[in-house]
């Protein structure tokens, strides 16, 4: 029985510049509603199979505390299934980069959240294949 830890890790969350433009510059996307998820697969060996990254609009939410939360529900609901990723990325050999885009212009209750990371994380795993 192997445990699982449902933590998010420095390493996986994307931060080189290098790596964010050419995420946006060669990755492709879809939209799994409130989210806009970005994803290139990265050819060099890191350390963890996916990183990612999270971006709410400073135009939709003019106040820090709002974006943050938003920021805080989609790490809590990445981090809770992020299993269901991991596992064919490690039995593939490939690595993701991921952005996460938040399109809504209010907040959205938790439960709504989890579906969209659900479907998010599902449609990734089917796209990797």
């Amino acid at each position: 029985m192997t445990i699982r830890r449902y933590t998010l890790s420095k390493a996986e969350r994307l931060s080189r510049k290098r790596d964010i433009d050419l995420l946006f510059a060669e990755g492709q996307s879809f939209i799994a509603y409130p989210l806009r998820v970005v994803y290139t697969v990265i050819d060099e060996q890191r350390s963890v199979p996916a990183s990612i990254l999270i971006s709410v609009s400073k135009k939709k939410f003019k106040r820090a505390v709002k974006r943050n939360a938003v920021k805080r529900q989609i790490r809590e609901s990445y981090r809770l299934r992020k299993s269901v990723l991991h596992e064919p990325l490690l039995t593939a050999g490939k690595f993701l980069t991921i952005a996460f885009i938040y399109l809504e212009k209010e907040l959205v209750s938790y439960e709504n959240m989890e579906k969209a990371m659900e479907k998010a994380v599902r449609m990734l795993g089917e796209k990797i294949q």
